[in-house]
């Protein structure tokens, strides 16, 4: 049976409680502890970081490089507030980020579309100088400690944990909450929290998959000849919104970036549909001169003069059966409409949208229901596609945090 362990941490020092050991609740314990305060860490997994390192295992993308403003267009929410919410990003920007990992002996360089990398692209090597710099500044790690709850009384948050078999409270003046959304349940970011904040009467936007596949209903067939192809040189388009680049084809239906870019679109739609462009670089008439004199097997025609892929072939197939024109199958190729059903779930997903509605936040990212009690990191309500716009966030969320914790 589980006992109670009661420890009033520091009591006659100002004390600030970091709950998430992911790259916002890191990044708010460093400005902390640099500010002079007393940081203690909790995680429930035995070490940190476990996103970061997972999120970097084919190249750890910090940050990017494209010019400021348009990095800040990058990012959507409900009711997302535009003003705090670029002074937040300004408070600590992608020069800053390089900057800091420089600080930190690790030197960075800009790959194709701006993306932001360290100089090995590995994860490891930044999270082990960074611990090591925290440790320095007298942060306190405390893992495997699953949080249960909380409330303020009149001078302190109170918080509770649970630690091997045992529950343990915990008194410090202000708590900063960094435990993600909820993909990637595996590192400990499972959106346990969101039951905990709703009791407390936190109003929150439901997770949902963002920046993840989606799903249709491949034949048989059609998955036997396309699954494991990338399309490439793609033009996707859903209502209005339209993106170029490459798509997987999956057992499910597809993944890539463009589909991520979308996300938030489709989410929008109540019958999701893209519009998929397979050769956007020809015209329609281009296409069709190029098949000259076909008369039949255009498909085996259309792989032949126009480079058409199997896979591509194979989808436009199921869809829509055979053609008995060069015009019909370049205007299918041109303006393939592809039904999608769901997003996959969020355990799968790289990042969640939805979260703490930012009707419940101050400007500095303070709970106004719960004072003393920050937010930072993906437990917000923002979402932005792959390219290192979301560490970048969840750095700059984290600066928020701690920096007005400490005041």
């Amino acid at each position: 049976m589980a006992t109670d362990v009661y420890d009033c941490v520091r009591p006659n020092k100002r004390t600030l409680a970091v709950i998430g050991g992911g790259p916002a609740g890191l990044r708010a314990a460093e400005v902390a502890a640099t500010a002079g305060t007393e940081v203690t860490l909790y995680d429930r997994m035995p070490s940190v970081g476990r996103k970061f390192l997972v999120a970097g295992k084919s190249g750890l993308n910090l940050t990017n490089a494209i010019d400021w403003s348009r990095f800040l267009e990058k990012y959507s929410g409900m009711a997302l507030p535009e003003a705090d919410w670029r002074r937040c990003l300004n408070q600590f920007n992608s020069d800053d980020l390089r900057e800091w990992a420089r600080s930190l002996g690790v030197e960075t360089f800009v790959a194709s579309g701006g993306k932001v990398f360290p100089e090995s692209k590995k994860a490891a090597p930044l999270l082990r100088r960074w611990v090591l710099r925290l440790k320095q500044l007298g942060v306190v790690f405390s893992m495997n400690h699953q949080w249960c709850g909380l409330h303020p009384d009149k001078c302190k948050v109170q918080l509770k944990f649970s630690h091997r078999g045992e529950t343990i409270r915990r008194a410090h003046d202000t708590v900063v909450l960094a435990l993600g959304g909820g993909s990637w349940p595996q590192t400990g970011s499972d959106g346990t929290w969101v039951s905990i904040l709703a009791a407390q009467g936190v109003a929150i936007e439901a997770l949902q998959s963002a920046n993840c596949g989606w799903e249709c209903s491949w034949t048989e067939a059609t998955r036997s000849i396309a699954e494991g192809q990338p399309l490439h040189h793609l033009e996707i388009r859903a209502n209005n919104d339209v993106r170029t680049g490459e798509l997987m084809v999956t057992r499910y239906g597809f993944e890539g970036a463009p589909l991520y870019q979308l996300g938030r679109t489709l989410r929008q739609m109540e019958f999701p549909v893209i519009e998929i462009d397979f050769k956007p670089m020809f015209s329609l008439e281009h296409m069709v001169r190029k098949m000259e004199s076909a008369r039949k097997d255009f498909y085996k025609e259309a792989m032949l003069r126009w480079k058409l892929p199997a896979a591509v072939c194979a989808i436009l197939r199921q869809i829509y059966g055979e053609f008995d024109s060069a015009e019909a199958l370049a205007y299918a190729a041109k303006h393939c409409r592809i039904g999608l059903n769901r997003a996959r779930p969020i355990a799968e997903a790289i990042s969640t949208a939805g979260g703490i509605a930012w009707s419940e936040l101050d400007a500095d990212l303070m709970l106004s229901r719960l004072p003393g009690v920050y937010c930072a990191g993906e437990m917000l309500d923002w979402e932005a596609p792959t390219g290192g716009y979301l560490i970048q966030a969840c750095f700059a969320t984290g600066t928020t945090a701690g920096l007005a914790a400490v005041r």
